[in-house]
């Protein structure tokens, strides 16, 4: 299962610990609908097609690929990045249960 699709299986779950997900695809919009319609997810997948959003937070290109690298940022309430994990290659990411152990508390 992607990525995404397994952010949906537990959405309700990050829901219950007070979290919104979004994703964020380093496509055009229509690329970016296009990967949440594969996964079929009901939370927001944004388009970053200019990579403005992945270069602020410093994952474009940062394997030498030319693509975002896989990764994840919990923002607490002050807009602050309470956690994160960037992939250390394209397979490298967090699964669903260690993002929920590393959400901020209330």
């Amino acid at each position: 299962m992607s990525q995404l699709g397994q952010l949906e299986a537990d959405l309700a779950r990050f829901r219950q610990k007070n979290t919104e997900v979004i994703a964020i695809a380093v496509q055009d919009q229509a690329g970016a609908q296009a990967s949440a319609g594969g996964a079929n997810v009901s939370f927001p997948v944004l388009a970053d097609p200019d990579h403005r959003v992945a270069d602020v937070y410093g994952v474009y290109n940062l394997l030498g690929d030319g693509v975002a690298t896989p990764a994840v940022f919990v923002i607490n309430k002050s807009g602050q990045i309470a956690w994160s994990h960037i992939g250390q290659n394209i397979s490298d990411r967090p699964n669903n249960q260690t993002i929920l152990e590393n959400l901020p508390a209330d």
